[in-house]
């Protein structure tokens, strides 16, 4: 098997994309040592043409391709798809509309989150050859198993589309992933801002000082993972930022202390840059500091029962329903739920609320029980004794 490696046989493929209705997507891309993702092969099926492309040819453009991602009036087919889509983005290729079939495979019954090889086994019978599975995909050249194990993941993604689309369609839950599929073309979530990056983290306080130093300190990974295209976790750890948030250490001694940073931390190349950050921050905490969300710090007392609570209903209705779990609400979702009835969450909108948001609610307000029978549990309605005349 031939990879494209021409510019020139990439735009005759991509003539053959023009005018189906879907092409199926996949990547192979390294990004174990780098921050940036490193785009190594793209595999592309619709109709009759399906081809391997190599991005790293010498003097490849990906342009003709990136046209066929941006083009409105082609559904882009994907299994598991936020790292490829977060490639293209970063090639300003955001591919819209988009179907991803692992999402589809959580409201079509097939459990959370399966992986692409068994939603393959279960619906095309087939048992896929994983022999190639590890392999190094920037190393050239490729060997023609190499080559044919990567085009298998669009060739048999082709055929998946179809019967999950009309599966779900049979059964009324197409509109179940749109919000879903939408969710996964929006650009906010690939956002690589360094004043965002605290964002993505699970800070633990919200005074203005620990807000300060922690919006900074992310924001200083961020750049500098960014500048030397390397993993943010080998800048500092997530719980380096958290520590270094709440000592606001301002020299190299008081960096030094710190037992999530290492020995001689201050002394390295990182280290007066990442003072010098904390020390800006602190110049004026109240107006650096990020506006927190506060639903969780100020959770009632029994909030994290109710939460517990919640879980049991959603795996309940989750299972009558034949439907992943997490599709329906994420514990985010059930936490803000515990804390307020009317909270702004898409578990208390559409589908999601006649599925189990307004049972949550109800549940909050003792009309519905949970009873355990044998190995499952039932939700009940809660009859009321009604309220007697008292004698005069």
């Amino acid at each position: 098997m031939t990879p494209i490696t021409t510019t020139a046989e990439l735009a005759v493929f991509c003539d053959k994309l023009k005018g189906q209705p879907f092409v199926a997507v996949d990547t192979e891309f390294m990004r174990e040592t780098t921050y940036w993702p490193k785009l190594c092969l793209i595999q592309a099926a619709a109709g009759s043409a399906e081809a391997c492309i190599d991005p790293l040819a010498e003097g490849m453009d990906l342009e003709p391709f990136l046209e066929i991602l941006r083009d409105a009036t082609i559904l882009k087919v994907f299994h598991a798809a936020r790292q490829d889509v977060e490639i293209f983005n970063n090639l300003q290729a955001m591919p819209r509309p988009l179907f991803d079939t692992q999402v589809a495979g959580m409201a079509a019954g097939f459990g959370e989150q399966i992986a692409y090889d068994a939603l393959v086994r279960q619906m095309l019978k087939i048992e896929l050859d994983k022999s190639s599975r590890f392999t190094d995909w920037a190393r050239r050249p490729l060997s023609d198993n190499q080559l044919t194990y990567a085009l298998a993941d669009v060739t048999h993604l082709a055929a998946l589309y179809p019967m999950l689309h009309d599966r779900l369609r049979q059964e009324g839950r197409l509109g179940w992933v749109t919000d879903e599929m939408a969710n996964l073309t929006d650009p906010a979530i690939y956002d690589v801002e360094p004043e965002n990056a605290w964002k993505r983290l699970r800070p633990r306080k919200h005074t203005a000082k620990y807000m300060a130093v922690y919006k900074a300190v992310a924001a200083w990974r961020e750049r500098t993972a960014q500048s030397r295209d390397q993993p943010r976790g080998r800048i500092v750890k997530d719980e380096a930022i958290d520590e270094i948030a709440t000592q606001a250490p301002t020299d190299a001694d008081q960096l030094d202390r710190l037992r999530s940073v290492p020995k001689g931390f201050s002394g390295s190349r990182f280290g007066p840059d990442l003072l010098a950050a904390i020390r800006e921050a602190l110049k004026d905490p109240e107006a650096y500091a990020p506006v927190v969300e506060r639903s969780r710090a100020s959770a009632s007392p029994a909030a994290g029962a109710v939460v517990e609570l919640l879980k049991v209903l959603l795996k309940a209705r989750a299972e009558e329903a034949g439907v992943a779990s997490k599709l329906i609400a994420t514990v985010s979702d059930l936490e803000q739920i515990a804390n307020d009835d009317d909270a702004d969450t898409s578990a208390l909108k559409g589908w999601r609320r006649e599925a189990f948001g307004e049972d949550a609610l109800r549940l909050k307000r003792g009309e519905l029980a949970l009873v355990l029978d044998g190995a499952r549990v039932r939700v009940v309605e809660v009859r009321r004794a009604p309220k007697t005349a008292e004698a005069g």
